[in-house]
């Protein structure tokens, strides 16, 4: 795949950045993070072209932060525990203060 795939996915995706200086290699971590989150189901076919099932689950494995819906997406698809996700543990790590909490 070639960086071309990138203008193949939902335009509200990225709707912040300028397209054309997205790299799949290199940003891999931001288009795995906002097709999960904000994602069509035409734009995760796509994602599972460039990176794979397994690649995406991996890349999701390295994410800081990544809402509790794609966290159980992503868990439930590849078949794996979401306490192995980055995203689960620094989140227990670092608990809000109870008045942030709504």
């Amino acid at each position: 795949m070639n960086n071309s795939e990138i203008n193949k996915f939902s335009a509200s995706l990225f709707w912040d950045v300028d397209r054309g200086t997205l790299d799949l290699s290199a940003h891999k971590k931001f288009i795995v993070q906002r097709v999960l989150e904000r994602g069509t189901l035409d734009d995760w076919r796509l994602l599972k072209q460039c990176y794979t099932v397994d690649g995406v689950v991996s890349i999701a494995q390295q994410l800081r932060a990544l809402e509790p819906m794609a966290l159980a997406f992503i868990a439930c698809v590849g078949n794996i525990a979401k306490e192995t996700f980055r995203c689960y543990t620094w989140k227990q790590s670092h608990p809000t203060h109870w008045r942030c909490l709504s």
